[in-house]
């Protein structure tokens, strides 16, 4: 009992030691400003695209969904619409594409800091008298944290057209039932909710992905194993945050 609560334990240790090397005063702020932007590029921008695709086609099955087995003669029409936009603002724009996100950005980060690790590059630089951390890690922790709320923003749009194309080429529901229900009781606080959570997703995200790739020993297959280490534990932690911040912001 006791081994299985030092290990944890020790790994949370170590990633709190790494995130106090990480939060410092840059020694270069020319520097730190061009990774931000490029890590902003690479994390954020990169990301558009199956962003935009996954919730299209998300926003449209939802609405299928709702119209197929919930609608009833016994609710009103707009039925369908409200429940897609409750569903796209409160879980998927902002948890679930946040889950999907760690797969592709948490290894993508894992890997990148694992193989500079395996490749002494990072070593290198601590021999420069460089802190390492701080110039690998916060560009792409304060990066990820700067994107994410665009991304969901992105979602939320893709979303909606997603459903609205349900309407046009599959005559699911009519044009006007389905505007009338995005449009019925909105609160602009779920919205706001959505990018709040985001955020700390893409702080759990960057963090953790580089704490496993900053923490590799060994060689390529160690590179591989945090990677996957990286996700896992990243998409846990987001489902615990998740059910946290929900309860604290709603």
């Amino acid at each position: 009992m006791i081994m299985l609560l030092t290990k944890p334990l020790s790994t949370f240790g170590k990633y709190l030691l790494l995130m106090g090397k990480t939060f410092g005063k840059p020694d270069r702020w020319r520097m730190f400003f061009k990774q931000y932007i490029k890590e902003m590029n690479q994390l954020g921008v990169d990301s558009i695209g199956i962003v935009l695709l996954i919730s299209f086609f998300i926003g449209a099955v939802i609405c299928i969904q709702i119209k197929l087995n919930i609608q009833s003669p016994w609710m009103p029409r707009f039925v369908t619409g409200y429940t897609t936009r409750e569903i796209m603002l409160l879980e998927f724009s902002s948890s679930i594409m946040c889950l999907i996100l760690a797969g592709k950005v948490g290894s993508n980060i894992a890997s990148e800091i694992g193989t500079m690790r395996v490749t002494q590059q990072i070593d290198a630089l601590d021999i420069m008298g460089v802190n390492s951390a701080n110039f690998l890690i916060m560009p792409k922790i304060i990066g990820m944290m700067t994107m994410i709320p665009i991304l969901v923003a992105f979602s939320i749009f893709a979303g909606f057209v997603g459903a609205y194309a349900t309407s046009v080429i599959g005559h699911v529901i009519t044009i006007e039932d389905l505007t009338l229900g995005l449009q019925h009781e909105f609160k602009e606080w779920y919205v706001w909710m959505g990018f709040i959570k985001s955020i700390f997703f893409a702080f759990i995200i960057a963090s953790v992905s580089a704490f496993y790739g900053y923490s590799v020993e060994g060689g390529s297959v160690e590179v591989g194993k945090a990677s996957t280490n990286s996700v896992v534990s990243s998409s846990v932690l987001i489902l615990f945050a998740d059910v946290f911040l929900t309860q604290l912001l709603s």
